[in-house]
This record gives structure tokens, C-alpha cells and sequence, in this order.
């Protein structure tokens, strides 16, 4: 009870106004996916989410005998003008994404965009999950107000989670929504693992009330710093070779190789070389031009070095 008042509190600072009995604790945002796709749905629902998307990689909804349906993007975000069009072709059960610093584009999804993909949803009836796991990693300035902080219907389920800001291994996130859904949704958890543990729920509590801003100030610099560095050594090295995204927070760079060349050898060259790269295809099954870069976790020096020889690789392969 202590955690959910104090996320409660957290999260009008984004400007999401809820109650305790309205948050469900969920260990990380993978197995809220998991209970959403088991409490909520019936196999061989359709779930539309952006393209590329981060639920091609996971395989949770596939796992459960859903189909998945990618919708495109541009620069502001998913494309939410067919989504009326496709919802009478396919009857989706609900729709997946990430506005904020997407997994793996990096895209920041406009205020604009959110304003009008929360009303063309609600209008279709069409439920949404807004994934906000990377929404504080940002470094300029903060991304637009999540949609659940305009969702007047209760048809936004919001995921939120410490795991890309605080810590993976404790494994504590947290789901928004109707009471009646976070009802259902807990007694599955229950069934599942009894509850997340009580000792990671005590040290993020504590967190998020002491020091959690300004433990992010440090976490936002340091990404930045090596956000900065993989473009430094980007328009160094690939310039002539591939295009990307300069993203505004989060961990991730979308890059296109601009030559033809086969991101699958490029992948079985650069893994005998120690190297593992995350190419589209994983995020999109017929993205054969892109690569996710991640600067969260890797050292500076195993960035240049890996950077470099990827470069290589791929002039060796033109």
C-alpha cells in the first residue's frame, strides 16, 4: 500500500491523477504485458503496435495466441490516421506503444500525435497500452504528458517501471488502470508469484520518496554524455554508409544502413568478431536496412571499438 500512494504521488507529476486501488505493483513491465495478455484477452486476438516495434522481439503476446498487426511510423510517432480504417478490417483487441523514447527507433511521439491518437482511439473503442518505461530518461527537456493523463474514459492502461531508471535486477513496475481491470489483473498475479517482493517493493518506495530526482539528474547526464559520444563516433565512421535518428532520451539510435548489403551476414560477421547487434529484423521481420545501437550499457571505449569494426564490416561487404 505504501509503494502505490507514493506512486500516486510520483505520477502527478506527470500529470496522471489515480488512486492506490488503481495501481496494481507488478514485477517489471515484461510480465505486465504478460498478465494483460492472459487476464485480458482471448487467443487469437489482434493487437495492433507501432512498426518497428518492441513486441516483435519479446514474443509475450505471440506466446499467448495473439497476432500482432504493425502500423508505421513517421518522425512524430505512430500513424494514427488509418487506425478508424483498420480497426473494421481486423477488430483489434486493444493497441501497444511506446510514445516516449520508442524501443528501438528512439522516436519521441508529439503532443500533437498524442492528442490525436488517445481521441481517434477512443473514438474507435479501441483500448490502448501506453508503455512509459523510459518516459524520465530524458535530456533536453520532458516529453509531452503520457496519454493516460488525458484518458477521461479509462481506456488507457499505463505501464511504468524502475528498471530502466533505478535498477533491473528488483524487478518492481506497476500497471494503471480501471479498478475492475487491476482487480482481474491481481488475481492473476496472485495465482502467478503471490506477490512481487516485498523487499524491492520497500527500497523503491524509499526511493521514489527520497532521491529519486536527483539520482535521475545524474542518470539523464550520463546518457546524454554517451548519446553525444555514439554520435561523435557515428558521423565519424558512418557517414558515408548509413543515416540516424539523434534521439532526445532513452537508450537507443535507429540506424540505416543506406548500402545493400545483408544486416544477416552483418550479423553472423560481427558476432565471430565478439560484437552482438540487435538488427531490424528482430523489431520488424522484413527490416532488413537497420540496426538498434544502444548507449546505456557498454563501456566508451567497447563503443568506438565496436562501432569501428561494424564500419568496417559493412565497407568490406559493399
Amino acid at each position: 500500500m505504501h509503494l502505490r500512494e507514493t506512486i500516486c504521488d510520483y505520477l502527478k507529476g506527470k500529470g496522471i491523477e489515480t488512486s492506490p486501488s488503481s495501481i496494481l505493483i507488478v514485477s517489471g513491465g515484461l510480465q505486465a504485458l504478460q498478465l494483460i495478455s492472459i487476464g485480458l484477452l482471448q487467443r487469437g486476438s489482434v493487437i495492433f503496435h507501432e512498426s518497428p516495434s518492441y513486441l516483435n522481439s519479446i514474443h509475450v503476446f505471440q506466446s499467448a495466441g495473439m497476432n500482432l498487426f504493425g502500423i508505421p511510423m513517421d518522425e512524430e510517432g505512430i500513424k494514427y490516421a488509418s487506425i478508424g480504417r483498420l480497426k473494421r478490417q481486423h477488430n483489434p483487441a486493444l493497441i501497444y506503444t511506446i510514445p516516449s523514447f520508442h524501443n528501438p527507433t528512439g522516436t519521441l511521439m508529439s503532443e500533437r500525435r498524442r492528442k490525436q491518437l488517445l481521441e481517434d482511439c477512443q473514438k474507435a473503442s479501441l483500448p490502448i497500452i501506453e508503455d512509459d518505461v523510459y518516459g524520465d530518461l530524458w535530456f533536453e527537456q520532458p516529453p509531452p504528458k503520457p496519454l493516460k493523463a488525458n484518458d477521461k474514459q479509462g481506456s488507457v492502461l499505463y505501464i511504468g517501471s524502475v528498471s530502466k531508471t533505478f535498477s533491473p535486477g528488483l524487478r518492481i513496475g506497476w500497471i494503471v488502470g480501471p479498478e475492475p481491470v487491476i482487480n482481474r489483473l491481481a488475481d492473476i498475479k496472485m495465482q502467478t508469484d503471490y506477490g512481487s517482493s516485498s523487499i524491492s517493493q520497500f527500497l523503491v518506495n524509499k526511493w521514489l520518496k527520497n532521491g529519486y530526482e536527483e539520482d535521475l539528474t545524474l542518470v539523464r547526464s550520463e546518457l546524454k554524455c554517451r548519446r553525444d559520444y555514439m554520435i561523435e563516433i557515428l558521423n565519424t565512421y558512418f557517414s558515408n554508409i548509413a543515416t540516424w535518428n539523434i534521439p532526445s532520451g532513452g537508450f537507443y539510435i535507429w540506424l540505416k544502413i543506406t548500402p545493400s548489403i545483408s544486416t544477416r551476414k552483418l550479423f553472423e560477421k560481427a558476432i565471430q568478431e565478439g560484437i552482438l547487434l540487435n538488427p531490424g529484423n528482430i523489431y520488424d521481420k522484413d527490416d532488413h536496412r537497420h540496426l538498434r545501437l544502444s548507449y546505456s550499457y557498454a563501456t566508451l571505449d567497447q563503443i568506438k571499438k565496436g562501432l569501428k569494426r561494424i564500419s568496417e564490416l559493412i565497407i568490406e561487404m559493399m
